[in-house]
């Protein structure tokens, strides 16, 4: 009989890599907790019309790349391509808006039918943070500035850039709009499939084209920010005078727009050369009319999302995280014989109530030769053995894997306190 394989593009996380993991979802946990922010939770499964309303009708979201399904009653459902439309359907919900400032964060999986490739998966992974109820540009600068100590807690802060736009608002990008339509429809010749595709239903996403023929057209395109009102230039010049006073670095790319109909005024992404292709590491912006849009009252808001598996293959391609992290336990406990065996039982647990350290308790058989090579395998620390003439004398032999100390007997009642004292043996 067949084996039965992971959907393509649905990738298993196994203990080897799940380190990393752990250790990006406590830095952020860290950075967004010492912010204030709350954390929220929902469905990976939501009404097919929130994203309709939200995404937009005609984006490669919606119209490619969502998962959708009538459930036994007709209903039509989606799995969740993004996490703003949930965030802002459960917060207008449940009452927690309406006059009210939020500060939010999420993370868990999301779905769009993509093809697959390295750092862009079927079912991928995002960690993201909303606010609501702040107009001002201090909740933009917030939300870099929490980015930033995010990547400087993670060691990547090297490797990334931090690129920001304003898209003013929806007068102006409909004003801008008309005359780039315009100027590309006499250039149509120029136009890879994509971007005429684009020119009819979302004209502003040729802007992001990666054809190299697109872009150097676009080099003679009508510039965006002429048609940008007074009210977002200095919503604009106010966030770009925030950064500066806290000297985080940026560039100002008048062609980065986003993939969702709902950003206006402030768009950002922080990016990196080390991945390739898939260089967007973390993206966001100001969704103003996004709570109106979805039957609420008007809510200013902004927010970003970061792609967890890309931010695993910049940590791993930097070599970032700490080597104690990469070792399964600290603590080895290995017994021969029924009496060590319970007596280790034992020893372990107490080390447990104890120590800062992982123990982990050898429960297979095998050799005395066997079991220390298992120790050693373990990546461990230390490991501590017992056996026939162990427990005649009551004691552990604690022998060291990292370091060149020797081998020594402690009795039982006194290990705790010796690897205590000896944080030696567990230092890189």
């Amino acid at each position: 009989m067949a084996k039965i394989k992971a959907i393509r593009g649905m990738n298993d996380i196994l203990p080897a890599q799940t380190p990393l993991w752990q250790y990006l979802e406590q830095n952020t946990r860290a950075v967004l907790s010492s912010y204030g922010y709350s954390e929220i939770r929902t469905p990976i499964v939501e009404q097919t019309e929130l994203f309709c309303r939200s995404i937009g009708e005609v984006t490669d979201i919606v119209e490619k790349e969502m998962y959708t399904f009538d459930d036994r009653n007709g209903e039509s459902l989606t799995l969740r391509p993004e996490g703003t439309a949930s965030c802002v359907r459960a917060c207008e919900e449940h009452g927690l808006i309406f006059n009210q400032v939020q500060r939010l964060w999420y993370t868990g999986p999301m779905f769009r039918y993509e093809r697959p490739q390295k750092g862009r998966y079927r079912q991928f992974h995002q960690i993201g943070v909303e606010t609501f109820g702040m107009a001002g540009p201090d909740i933009d600068t917030e939300l870099l500035l929490l980015s930033a100590r995010l990547w400087k807690a993670l060691g990547i802060s090297h490797a990334v850039t931090l690129q920001l736009n304003t898209l003013g608002s929806s007068e102006a990008r409909a004003q801008y709009r008309d005359r780039l339509v315009a100027f590309l429809t006499e250039h149509r010749d120029q136009l890879d499939e994509d971007s005429l595709r684009r020119l009819s239903t979302n004209p502003l996403r040729i802007l992001d084209s990666k054809n190299p023929q697109v872009q150097a057209l676009l080099d003679s395109a009508p510039d965006f920010h002429a048609c940008l009102d007074a009210e977002s230039l200095a919503h604009f010049e106010q966030l770009k005078s925030n950064l500066d006073a806290a000297g985080i670095a940026y560039e100002v790319n008048p062609r980065l727009v986003r993939g969702l109909d709902y950003y206006g005024r402030t768009v950002f992404e922080w990016v990196t050369d080390k991945l390739g292709a898939q260089g967007t590491v973390c993206a966001g912006g100001r969704y103003d009319g996004l709570v109106e849009q979805l039957g609420g009252r008007p809510t200013p808001a902004v927010g970003f999302a970061t792609g967890v598996e890309r931010l695993i293959l910049l940590l791993e391609a930097e070599a970032c995280l700490p080597e104690h992290l990469k070792r399964a336990t600290d603590v080895f406990i290995s017994a021969q014989g029924d009496a060590a065996g319970r007596q280790a039982v034992l020893l372990a647990e107490s080390l447990r109530d104890v120590l800062p350290w992982r123990v982990t308790l050898d429960c297979s058989g095998g050799s005395a030769k066997n079991k220390m090579k298992k120790a050693v395998n373990s990546g461990a620390c230390v490991a501590l053995l017992i056996g026939d003439a162990e427990m005649e004398q009551q004691v552990v032999a604690l022998r060291p894997l990292r370091h060149s100390q020797d081998p020594q007997l402690v009795p039982f009642d006194q290990i705790a306190a010796v690897l205590t004292a000896a944080t030696e043996y567990f230092e890189e």
